[in-house]
C-alpha cells in the first residue's frame, strides 16, 4: 500500500481563505484517496467549515496560528512579522521537516516565495527559483516558466529552467520527452538577446535525453501549443501571463455583450451555453490553477488568490502528482546529468579556442 501524500495548506491565504481552501481539499479528496491534509490557520474559522466535511476531517490535522500574511504585505515585512508564526510559514516548514510532501497557499505570492527560499533553500546547482504555470493551448496544455519569480536570466539559468520545466511536463502532463522552446522575438537564430541565443546554442550542444529542444518560439506559439514547455525569464513571462489573462477577460466581456444585444442572440446563447461554459472553464485562471515554485528543495504550490473550491482542488491534485511521482528526484537527476554535459561542452569549446589561437612565427 502506498504511503499517503501529505499536503500542508495555508488555510488563511487568498481572497476568501478557508471558504475556498476547505471545500477545495474536500473536493480533491473525492479523487485522491491516498492523501492526508495539514491545515494551518485560525481554528475558529476552520473548525466550523470542517464539520461539513467529515471525510476530510478524518484524514486531516488542524494547527492553529494567530498570524496571517496579508495580501498587501511586502515580502520583507511578511518575513519579519510572519516567520515561524504565520500559517504560511508553518505550512512551508512542515515540508522542510519532512512532515508534509507539499505546501500550498493562495496567499501573497512575493511573501510565499521569500519564505520558501529562506525556509527550504535552493536545490544544488540552482541559484534562483522560477514559477511555472499550466497554460491552456489549442493542443491541450503546456508549461510556461518563469512567470514572475526572477527578473532577467543568463544562458545557464535559461537552461536550468528548460530542465526543470521538462521534468514538470514529464510528471504533470505525462510526456516522456517534452519539447522545449525558448521564447524570443522571432524564430530566426540571429534574433534576440545574446543570453537567449547563447542558451539556444547550449541546449542544442547538450542534447539532453530528458527533453527535445525545438528552438525559438514566439508569443503566439504559446497559445498554439507549439511546444510542451515555453522558457523565458520572469519579467517577460509575467507580462505574457497577465496579457493572456486580460485578453481572456476581454473576449469574455465581448461575448457577454453580444449575447445580450438582441432577443435572437439570447436565444442563440441558450443553444450554445454549454460550449461557452466549456470555453470559460478552459480560460479561467482560477480553474487552470497552480503556479509551481521550481528550484526549491521542496514542493511549493501557489494557488490563484481568487480560486474557488474547484481551482483549489486542481492545485492540490497537481501537488499530489508531483509528490507521488518524485518531481524533485527527477529534477536532481536531470540537473546532475546536465552538469556533466555542460562541463564536456565547455572543455570542447576551450580546446577549440586554443587551437584557433595564432602562434608567433620564429626566425632563424
Amino acid at each position: 500500500m502506498l504511503k499517503p501524500v501529505r499536503i500542508a495548506l495555508d488555510a488563511m491565504g487568498g481572497d476568501v481563505g478557508p471558504q475556498a481552501i476547505i471545500p477545495g481539499a474536500a473536493h480533491a479528496l473525492q479523487r485522491l484517496r491516498d492523501v492526508e491534509f495539514l491545515f494551518f490557520g485560525d481554528r475558529a474559522q476552520i473548525e466550523p467549515l470542517m464539520r461539513d466535511y467529515p471525510a476530510l476531517a478524518a484524514v486531516s490535522s488542524l494547527h492553529h496560528t494567530d498570524v496571517t500574511v496579508r495580501m498587501d504585505d511586502r515580502p520583507s515585512q511578511a518575513l519579519r512579522s510572519g516567520r515561524k508564526v504565520s500559517s504560511m510559514w508553518q505550512a512551508i516548514e512542515t515540508v522542510k521537516r519532512g512532515e508534509a510532501d507539499v505546501a500550498l497557499s493562495a496567499g501573497n505570492t512575493g511573501a510565499l516565495m521569500a519564505m520558501a527560499k529562506v525556509c527550504l533553500r535552493m536545490l544544488p546547482g540552482i541559484d534562483r527559483p522560477a514559477i511555472a504555470g499550466i497554460w491552456p493551448t489549442l493542443r491541450g496544455r503546456s508549461i510556461v516558466l518563469d512567470i514572475g519569480a526572477t527578473i532577467g536570466a543568463d544562458a545557464n539559468h535559461l537552461v536550468d529552467l528548460a530542465i526543470m520545466g521538462a521534468a514538470m511536463a514529464h510528471i504533470v502532463l505525462k510526456i516522456d520527452q517534452p519539447t522545449v522552446g525558448l521564447l524570443n522575438v522571432g524564430v530566426e537564430e540571429i534574433k534576440g538577446l545574446e543570453d537567449v541565443k547563447s542558451a539556444s546554442r547550449l541546449l542544442r550542444q547538450l542534447m539532453l535525453p530528458s527533453l527535445t529542444y525545438h528552438g525559438f518560439v514566439e508569443g503566439d506559439d504559446i497559445g498554439r501549443g507549439t511546444v510542451d514547455v515555453v522558457v523565458t525569464e520572469g519579467f517577460t513571462g509575467n507580462i505574457a501571463l497577465k496579457t493572456a489573462e486580460g485578453t481572456a477577460k476581454q473576449v469574455g466581456q465581448y461575448i457577454r455583450e453580444e449575447m445580450r444585444r438582441s432577443l435572437l442572440t439570447r436565444i442563440g446563447y441558450l443553444f450554445a451555453r454549454h460550449a461557452f461554459d466549456a470555453l470559460k472553464q478552459k480560460l479561467d485562471p482560477r480553474r487552470v490553477n497552480g503556479g509551481v515554485f521550481l528550484g526549491l528543495d521542496g514542493i511549493v504550490i501557489k494557488s490563484h488568490g481568487s480560486s474557488d473550491a474547484i481551482g483549489t482542488a486542481n492545485a492540490i491534485e497537481m501537488g499530489y502528482a508531483m509528490a507521488r511521482h518524485a518531481l524533485l528526484n527527477t529534477i536532481r537527476e536531470s540537473l546532475e546529468l546536465s552538469q556533466g554535459a555542460r562541463a564536456a561542452v565547455a572543455a570542447s569549446q576551450e580546446t577549440a579556442d586554443m587551437e584557433t589561437v595564432p602562434t608567433k612565427a620564429t626566425g632563424t
